[in-house]
């Protein structure tokens, strides 16, 4: 198989790139695949919703082969190997898939099995986690039949997809174990591998605040290491001491380590972390300059998020074209990235940075403070502007 462009990942970063280079580029219409065996695609940022009982995991769903722009093959494979100095892919079906131009959008690769217990306890007894689909409606289900001991909520010590997302669902549970009467039978626990709350000082002071009327205990420096089903007890590695910390939980939400995608570690492409090696502004590989990588799978040093993707997406896609036709690289990615943190039923913080956590803010206020909104924002707009918008390429 021989195409122009081959896109790795029909993810929102794959699908966004794809959209824009039919759209700037008419005459590439046959010539681009995208290579990725998932049948379904998700909307994973509302799945923070879905874990608080607010949203239905079904709405976050869609056929694959229904998002595909028109004009580009899609390859129900996985990518095994990457030979770019040949301009070559192998998949798991052997098949051989030559390029002129390559465009890695693959995303993160969750590794549960980093975590010892983990695989047997997700969905069971309390042990929950809103970073799969199968496993979101756990969550709710674990928050309802909350009455009362240690809630615990883990941020993993590896870069994640939506930092924000593991004490989103910490705020939205402390509101849900409020109305039911619960709140005061026990503690609940934010564990952090991070030393802090949020890296943007501007939105952290407000996070404080959340975490102290909240009541929330927070323990940082503290990555988990292992799920005792058997006992129910979470253990930390404490990362200042490096001692081992036993607490016992009714409700624990695991956040699972993190890395690239493994075909990519292993790959050319990848820098010393594993992640595809690209120019930060660019998006261009650093050394194979026929390759561009986009969204969490690239080694930019910004939050890996969807709103970051709909800003890499023009860039790259802007990019290639311009190289393509042998023109100059005009375009630059600021490292614009949005963490909308939920505080709590109503309540929302729209964190927008740039590189270097310099905020960079896009309504007329202090979006430092919690805005109702803002969370309608994030429950009934955004969906829409990523189905009907980003995935088409428009905004």
């Amino acid at each position: 198989m021989n195409y122009e462009v081959v896109i790795v990942g029909a993810g929102s970063a794959g699908i966004s790139v794809a959209s824009r280079l039919i759209k700037g580029s008419p005459d590439l219409k046959g010539k681009i695949s995208i290579v990725d065996p998932a049948k379904k695609h998700y909307y994973q940022p509302l799945w923070t919703l879905v874990g608080a009982g607010e949203a239905k995991k079904e709405s976050t769903e869609r056929d694959q082969g229904s998002l595909i722009p028109d004009g580009v093959d899609w390859i129900q494979e996985a990518v095994v190997t990457i030979d770019p100095d040949r301009n070559t892919l192998t998949t798991d079906k052997e098949s051989v898939i030559h390029y002129h131009f390559l465009v890695m959008a693959a995303g993160i690769q969750v590794n549960w099995n980093q975590i010892k217990g983990l695989e047997e306890a997700i969905g069971k007894e309390g042990v929950c986690s809103n970073y799969a689909f199968e496993y979101a409606d756990s969550t709710w289900e674990s928050i309802r039949q909350y009455k009362g001991g240690n809630a615990i909520f883990t941020h993993p010590n590896t870069p994640i997809k939506c930092g924000g997302a593991p004490q989103k669902i910490m705020y939205l549970a402390d509101d849900a174990f409020r109305k039911a009467g619960v709140r005061k039978q026990g503690e609940i626990i934010f564990a952090s591998a991070s030393d802090s709350v949020f890296a943007v000082e501007k939105y952290a002071k407000t996070l404080e605040n959340v975490i102290e009327r909240k009541g929330i205990q927070t323990k940082y420096k503290r990555n988990l290491i292992e799920v005792d089903l058997g006992n129910k007890l979470a253990v930390f590695e404490n990362l200042e001491t490096g001692e081992m910390e036993k607490f016992p939980y009714s409700l624990l939400h695991v956040v699972p380590p993190m890395s690239a995608p493994a075909f990519i570690a292993k790959s050319k492409l990848a820098d010393e972390a594993g992640w595809v090696d690209v120019d930060p502004y660019t998006l261009q590989h650093k050394k194979y300059k026929n390759v561009f990588g986009i969204g969490d799978c690239a080694n930019l040093p910004t939050s890996k998020t969807g709103a970051a993707i709909r800003k890499q997406a023009p860039v790259t896609a802007g990019n290639l074209i311009s190289l393509m036709n042998g023109k100059p690289l005009t375009l630059k990615y600021d490292g614009y990235t949005s963490c909308p943190l939920i505080t709590g039923i109503n309540r929302l913080v729209l964190a927008e940075f740039t590189y270097g956590n310099e905020p960079a803010v896009t309504f007329p206020f202090d979006q430092s403070k919690e805005r109702r909104s803002m969370y309608i924002l994030k429950k009934n707009i955004l969906p829409t502007m990523y189905w009907k918008g980003m995935l088409k390429g428009i905004m």
